[in-house]
């Protein structure tokens, strides 16, 4: 993880990341099935996309966990005290963000963390223009392998925001091992405020996942127009097409890019072969309920102290505590 001036990253950090794409995506190509984690598609054009997502008719999550946020958000700050300090892991936009900052005054500091560079340096000034007395402290790095937060950023109780059900594109495992680092790195007496979205109609979940104007169909392609540009990839773009996917046996939603016919790509002087119909898959989205969001928190050291659901297509915001 590395520490940020609101002003920019620095190009060794992006060098970093490209090479840890690198890496990622040669393991991802080498595996049976071929996968590679949703965090790469998060560059600037990335980002971009996702937010146009999020405004979608069919993708119901970002509006309805939003709504519930502004419902909850002077409940769970009454709970923070004096010179809290909020950390939010993969804070792309730090739109929901906005509606914490604005119930919970007395905020000593936020930490935004976040693996786009682009996205978080812009994200940081941004909050640091509309919050003027803020002190905010973004850190570049992947959540998941966090293992220190910054000094100066207030002594009073830590509180972890992780909006978005980002949680269900971990798998079980990953999940639990992030929560539980969470807890280690936030100490005694911290709060974790996390979004999950809760299991619902395939039809509505499909539709969520590949919108009528191909937003999301971009969004998908989009990692393989990054791993040409950032990588040296050769991938035939129309080889390739969008997929959604129910997996209900797994209680997740997936998605991939299905070879349309046979391709071969060219990576770090490694050649891999797709079949037709053969599959990346670049995400899955797992979904829950609140027995499944209790049993991960327990797991994971935390005490589920409360969990609300909003109305249908229902998500769920749950307060864990240390």
């Amino acid at each position: 993880m590395e520490l940020i001036s609101s002003e920019g990253a620095t190009a060794v950090t992006d060098q970093a990341e490209v090479a840890r794409f690198r890496r990622d995506l040669v393991q991802g190509l080498s595996a049976t099935p071929k996968s590679i984690s949703p965090k790469w598609f998060y560059d600037a054009e990335g980002s971009r996309l996702f937010e146009d997502i999020t405004r979608l008719p069919e993708y119901y999550p970002t509006r309805q966990e939003a709504a519930l946020l502004r419902r909850l958000a002077p409940s769970f700050a009454q709970a923070f005290g004096p010179d809290t300090t909020l950390i939010e892991f993969g804070s792309g936009a730090s739109e929901k963000t906005r509606i914490l900052l604005d119930a919970a005054h007395d905020l000593a500091a936020y930490v935004p963390i976040d693996i786009s560079p682009d996205a978080l340096r812009e994200a940081a000034v941004r909050i640091g223009r509309a919050y003027p007395g803020l002190k905010v402290t973004p850190l570049i790095g992947d959540f998941l392998h966090l293992d220190r937060l910054p000094d100066d950023i207030g002594h009073g109780r830590r509180i972890g925001f992780f909006p978005g059900s980002t949680i269900g594109n971990l798998t079980p495992d990953e999940a639990i091992a992030f929560l539980a680092s969470a807890r280690r790195l936030l100490g005694e007496g911290a709060l974790f405020i996390l979004g999950v979205d809760l299991i619902k109609a395939a039809a509505t979940l499909v539709a969520a996942y590949d919108d009528a104007e191909g937003v999301t169909a971009a969004f998908n392609m989009n990692l393989l127009v990054r791993a040409n540009r950032e990588l040296g990839a050769d991938f035939d773009l129309d080889a390739f097409e969008h997929r959604a996917v129910w997996n209900a046996d797994q209680s997740r939603m997936e998605m991939h890019l299905a070879a349309t016919r046979p391709t071969t790509v060219t990576l770090a002087g490694q050649t891999f072969q797709f079949a037709a119909g053969e599959t990346l898959h670049t995400e899955s989205s797992r979904k829950f309920t609140e027995a499944s969001v209790r049993a991960m928190a327990d797991a994971a050291g935390w005490r589920m102290g409360a969990f609300e659901a909003g109305p249908a297509p229902s998500v769920a915001l749950a307060l864990l505590r240390a």
